[in-house]
């Protein structure tokens, strides 16, 4: 990793980012900036839009920060690696932290799908996004993953793009090497991760799952992990093998 300022405030921005160009910041930020971070103006923070690298900026304001003036680009715009976390709905608090984690460990597309024995059938897809943009300010990523509507896990199975890898994670899998069944795969086409719901798979599911075309079957160890657990699990196994995590050249 390039040399990052861990200690700079971090702000996600939805305007163009070029300097001297200014931004308004809303109430929400100013007050985040003001009263928890206590900046003034004249001091300086990162931002970053999600297409134009990061930048610093300078606050500017009256009686409080409300304005940013932009200075200089700190860094370009990277991209996120063609992984899509697809993902049966959990409850608040695990959907929250499993919607960081995805975006910490480089998801750059989270699909939520309904399945027979999903326990969340409604989906609050501005909290999601909420929990993508915080990850994203939290840890230095310039990049946004897109947040997609539920929809029926049959639904996307019939539209997605047969030539794109389906690591298909499921707790009735032989027990085998996770990490070099992954190794044997190829994504030059992008990888689609699906984690089932705490019930697991209907069986089927499980059988249109397996008529998938270009389809791994992953075992991910001896022991059930929760759906939330599951998919950081995943998420690295396949990062490690197939993403961006493995040395380049």
């Amino acid at each position: 990793m390039p040399d990052y300022d861990f200690r700079a405030p971090r702000l996600f921005v939805d305007a163009p980012l070029q300097a001297g160009e200014t931004a308004t910041l809303d109430r929400n930020q100013s007050n985040y900036l003001g009263n928890v971070l206590r900046l003034k103006a004249g001091d300086t923070i990162l931002v970053f839009n999600g297409r134009d690298g990061e930048w610093q900026a300078e606050l500017s304001g009256r009686k409080r920060a409300d304005t940013l003036t932009i200075h200089r680009q700190t860094r370009p715009q990277d991209r996120l690696p063609d992984i899509a976390y697809v993902f049966a709905p959990l409850k608040h608090a695990r959907l929250d932290y499993m919607v960081q984690k995805a975006v910490e460990m480089g998801a750059s597309r989270l699909q939520p799908v309904l399945t027979r024995f999903t326990q969340v059938s409604r989906v609050n897809g501005e909290r999601m996004r909420a929990n993508v943009i915080e990850a994203a300010e939290q840890c230095g990523i310039t990049a946004l993953a897109e947040v997609a509507d539920p929809v029926p896990l049959e639904r996307f199975l019939a539209g997605r793009a047969g030539d794109r890898l389906l690591v298909f994670c499921d707790e009735a899998a032989d027990l085998s090497d996770p990490l070099q069944a992954l190794q044997r795969g190829t994504a030059t086409e992008g990888i689609d991760v699906l984690i089932g719901p705490e019930g697991g798979f209907a069986e089927e599911e499980r059988a249109l799952l397996l008529r998938q075309p270009r389809i791994l079957r992953l075992s991910l160890g001896p022991r059930i992990l929760r759906a939330d657990t599951a998919g950081v699990a995943a998420l690295t196994l396949v990062q490690a093998a197939l993403g961006d995590w493995r040395p380049k050249g």
